[in-house]
């Protein structure tokens, strides 16, 4: 079996086209990832966005300062791919920079992004603020941003700076974006049936039931890509244990056989007639597209959700709510997943002054909003983007992300990445979907006995 990958700047793109040869002829259980750890990051928490005055950028007829550059990008669905473009225009138009998107398929960007980089990769590429951002860093893997952070590191928080700083001390990311993980359902659909908002566990099942017995699926999930199911178990997690238990269970500093972990497996089993099923076999977008159609009451997922609704009327038709408390002790967290991206600079780049030009506009409050105004399932990272002109759906993230004292970034980011991919806990959590009434005990020494196994921090 052979693929070749025609053109110039697929170098991404090849890479990932031999690990789909390698898997596709491979008849073997594929080893776990042969990559080095990554020490522990804080956790960032992140304030919404607020109003102000946008700052002026480069007059369009007079670029700054010209040159090209490579990025490689995982926004491979239609709406943030046009938006990512949209983006990279508007700052070409504004510096003068050149640039060239080599776009990869986002979950096959992300297996194969440790290599890619250790090879010749793109200038600029996109990734994850946090963990993630930190272990490649920690590699040499990547470049410092302090020189683009000087020029715009005012426009962001001191939370945003700090998920965007390694281990040395140095930026080396920049944020454009962030959003919540929520409870997304049509409107219509629930003024249509009478649905009221649930705010406990015990109102989100009563409803669930509802639903079900008005030939709904309650909830619509799809886990063919590994990760969507993350989020339901760190949100499970942080409303049952406290995000400070969560965030230390990321980290190794807790125990996936203690007691409290095996509670949440419990608890989703009881959950689990609610899902919708055949999960395994299912996109996340497929899954979106399940309640965007009303047959799913609702779905728990990032707001990106709303990319699968371009039609502005039904978009208009889609809200959210947090995921319901449990009535204990760590309610008043109101604990969510809010994961934030943006770009990375890679460890050798070609035409340094012309990244940094490209990263200091990219940084710029107007090009923040290109991206959200083709892409408005986002709230902006940079403080000085004007938030007058967000949609109901933006307005509802910034009153989710302002009600929560506690924010983790989500599973596959807050950990060591050769723990989260897909020979760790992807693989593991599709397993207990698979036979969610297994023996637990065994499952949670089967994952804690893989975390025992990976080299030291």
């Amino acid at each position: 079996m052979s693929m070749s990958i025609p053109g110039p700047g697929r170098r991404l793109g090849a890479l990932v086209a031999v690990a789909l040869v390698v898997a596709a002829c491979s008849s073997s259980a594929t080893p776990a990832p042969s990559v080095a750890p990554a020490t522990q990051a804080p956790a960032a928490t992140q304030a919404p966005a607020t109003q102000a005055p946008a700052t002026e950028a480069p007059s369009a007829s007079a670029p700054a300062q010209g040159g090209a550059t490579t990025i490689g990008s995982a926004f491979s669905d239609a709406v943030p791919k046009a938006a990512f473009q949209a983006m990279m225009d508007y700052c070409t138009q504004q510096t003068g920079v050149k640039t060239t998107i080599n776009t990869v398929e986002h979950g096959a960007f992300q297996d194969a992004l440790n290599s890619y980089l250790q090879g010749t990769p793109d200038d600029i590429f996109t990734w994850f603020a946090g963990y993630r951002m930190k272990f490649f860093a920690d590699q040499g893997l990547a470049t410092n941003m302090n020189d683009v952070w000087a020029k715009v590191g005012d426009q962001f928080s001191d939370a945003y700076k700090t998920a965007s700083t390694a281990s040395d001390g140095n930026q080396y990311f920049l944020p454009m974006y962030n959003y919540p993980w929520v409870v997304i359902y049509r409107k219509s659909l629930f003024q249509d049936k009478g649905y009221a908002i649930p705010k406990t566990l015990d109102e989100f099942i009563a409803l669930a039931k509802k639903m079900k017995a008005d030939g709904l699926v309650p909830l619509a999930f799809g886990d063919k890509d590994g990760w969507p199911a993350m989020g339901t178990f760190d949100i499970l997690n942080m409303r049952m244990n406290g995000y400070d238990f969560h965030v230390g269970l990321m980290a190794g500093k807790e125990k996936w056989t203690d007691p409290r972990v095996k509670a949440v497996f419990q608890k989703w089993a009881e959950l689990l007639p609610y899902f919708q099923e055949g999960a395994l076999g299912r996109t996340w977008q497929d899954a979106a597209q399940a309640m965007i159609t009303k047959k799913a009451g609702m779905y728990f997922l990032g707001t990106f959700a709303g990319e699968q609704a371009p039609d502005p009327a039904i978009h208009d038709d889609l809200a959210f709510f947090p995921f319901p408390v449990f009535g204990n002790e760590w309610d008043a967290e109101m604990g969510i997943d809010a994961p934030i991206d943006g770009l990375m600079l890679s460890k050798t780049h070609a035409n340094p002054a012309a990244d940094t030009a490209l990263l200091v506009c990219l940084a710029s409050p107007e090009a923040e909003l290109t991206f959200l105004k083709s892409n408005p399932n986002n709230v902006a990272a940079n403080k000085n983007a004007d938030t007058s002109g967000y949609t109901d759906f933006q307005k509802q993230m910034q009153t989710i992300l302002a009600g929560s004292n506690r924010i983790a970034q989500f599973l596959d980011r807050d950990t060591r990445p050769d723990f989260a991919g897909p020979n760790g806990m992807q693989g593991f959590l599709q397993d207990f979907l698979g036979n969610p009434t297994q023996d637990l005990d065994a499952y949670l020494g089967k994952i804690q006995a893989f975390w025992d196994s990976l080299p030291p921090l």
